[in-house]
């Protein structure tokens, strides 16, 4: 299976809790709002399509590859052959590249959103056409990152009981799962991939959500400065519904940032260091890649009027 990180017992069960939390949560997100957007005549609301293509992703990236990290980790060591290897990590990489870029739509969406102006606010989320787009943003998110997955396809192979790992990437797996290894060429052209993806596809998203983010407090506070000269304005009575969804949106996006930024940190230190350090990380990356996944379900029953209603239904009655 390549590089083995020792695991404690009590990690194993603390990332099965994580799996199926991550499952749980996000099929119950999938559900729930996909059901009230199917049964809205006017085609539901804009972030609604866009939670539940993100809670899409993220369960499928639990069931795809995180469960089969935990038939590895209770010992039941299987490989597969180059075929599947290629198809495997092709799909890891495709899934995960979704779901980065899925988040960082849903923080750009409401940026855009808040800093829209009157009248047009009052029908914010449910203007006509516009559902078309951004279903069509998202069928590119999915497209285009499906093309960047390829040389996930290509430069991969099955590895065997002796096989060592020399290079991981933070979009794939942080060891070897399947017996599934990278096969590049040549060490420099792993590298130039592992930094190519590193700065475009793994950086980047994270430096636009902190942007996004932080151009939509602006926008609230410079609403919320409004109240006292434009009281009827219907852009400055959405304020309170806005400022509250902002920060179930910036919860979401902190906590991405978080767990994506500390696998970014650790399994880079694993290509480029290889100090005394790197098992520590890389068993940090492990969970940091899992917490996003798992939590961000949490977040959204928070603060979600839907989930939190039939959460209170399915609990209390």
């Amino acid at each position: 299976m390549g590089l083995r990180v020792s695991v404690s017992p009590v990690q194993t069960a603390f990332y099965i809790i994580l799996v199926m939390m991550g499952i749980l949560g996000n099929a119950t997100v999938v559900g729930v709002i996909g059901k009230s957007v199917m049964m809205d005549r006017s085609g539901g609301r804009n972030s609604d399509i866009i939670i539940i293509n993100m809670a899409l992703s993220n369960l499928l990236v639990s069931v795809l590859r995180n469960t089969l990290l935990i038939i590895s980790d209770v010992g039941l060591e299987l490989y597969s052959s180059k075929e599947w290897c290629q198809f495997l990590m092709g799909v890891w990489v495709w899934l995960r590249s979704v779901n980065v870029w899925s988040t960082l739509f849903l923080s750009a969406f409401h940026l855009q959103t808040l800093r829209r102006v009157a009248p047009a606010i009052g029908n914010l989320h449910r203007t006509r056409g516009a559902p078309k787009i951004i279903l069509l943003i998202l069928g590119l998110i999915w497209l285009l990152n499906l093309i960047y997955s390829i040389p996930a396809h290509i430069f991969s192979t099955n590895g065997n009981q002796n096989t060592t790992e020399t290079l991981m990437l933070v979009s794939s797996t942080t060891r070897p799962l399947l017996g599934c290894v990278w096969n590049f060429p040549s060490s420099f052209s792993g590298l130039a991939y592992a930094t190519t993806s590193m700065v475009i596809h793994e950086t980047v998203p994270i430096i636009l959500m902190a942007f996004t983010n932080i151009g939509s407090l602006y926008t609230l506070y410079t609403h919320g400065r409004m109240r006292s000269s434009a009281h009827d304005a219907p852009v400055i009575k959405r304020v309170p519904a806005e400022r509250r969804a902002a920060k179930v949106i910036l919860a979401l996006i902190m906590l991405f940032i978080a767990s994506w930024g500390t696998s970014i940190i650790s399994v880079n230190y694993f290509n480029y260091n290889r100090g005394s350090s790197a098992d520590f990380l890389l068993v940090i990356a492990r969970f940091a890649n899992i917490i996003f996944i798992a939590m961000s379900p949490v977040v959204l029953a928070v603060g979600h009027r839907r989930l939190r209603s039939f959460l209170k239904s399915a609990l209390f009655h």
